[in-house]
């Protein structure tokens, strides 16, 4: 099995971290798994993890000249922040369902941007949620909305797992197989 774990430095490990605690418990909150748990139990955290501290972790990654994770962490920290702020404000669901929408645009952007393969699926999967959950809030669609929960719980995953891969050294990426039926590597 490849081991490959040389995509981390210290603070995208930090970034994705912070990335990935804030969308399982946001992911958790929509979907109401959890008996008395809301989205809006994540704000806080929301606020300081998501937003501060991701944002910070992009500023570090920009600084260091890693303009992917940099991007993404401080973009991604900027949206956290903005809705942690304003989640007390009466939205009406059109203007919640925009946010989203644009959320999921920058989200789908980050994907498009490259980087390695466990971060583009962070984002890709992120860009799913956002568009389904922005869907939902156009749609007025409690199903969508959980829906929409679970694939950013799925991201939360993503993102705490390539985290942790990095620092216990666990794989992050998929072993290759040979191209065809009988082909053997020439050794």
């Amino acid at each position: 099995m490849d081991n490959d774990v040389s995509a981390g430095s210290t603070t995208t490990i930090v970034g994705r971290l912070a990335l990935g605690i804030t969308l399982l418990a946001f992911g958790l909150g929509v979907t109401g798994v959890i008996d008395g748990v809301s989205a809006s139990d994540a704000v806080s955290l929301a606020h300081y993890v998501g937003g501060v501290a991701l944002f910070a972790a992009g500023l570090l990654a920009l600084r260091d000249r890693d303009t992917v994770n940099g991007t993404a962490f401080s973009a991604l920290g900027a949206l956290w922040f903005t809705w942690a702020v304003s989640a007390a404000d009466h939205t009406s669901a059109n203007g919640a369902g925009l946010f989203l929408l644009l959320f999921a645009l920058v989200a789908l952007t980050l994907t498009l941007a490259g980087g390695d393969p466990l971060g583009q699926a962070v984002h890709g999967l992120l860009f799913l949620a956002m568009l389904v959950l922005a869907v939902a809030d156009f749609a007025d669609s409690s199903a969508l909305a959980k829906a929409g929960g679970w694939v950013a719980v799925a991201s939360g995953a993503v993102a705490w797992y390539a985290a942790t891969a990095v620092l216990a050294h666990w794989p992050t990426v998929l072993p290759r197989r040979a191209a065809g039926r009988g082909v053997t590597a020439a050794g």
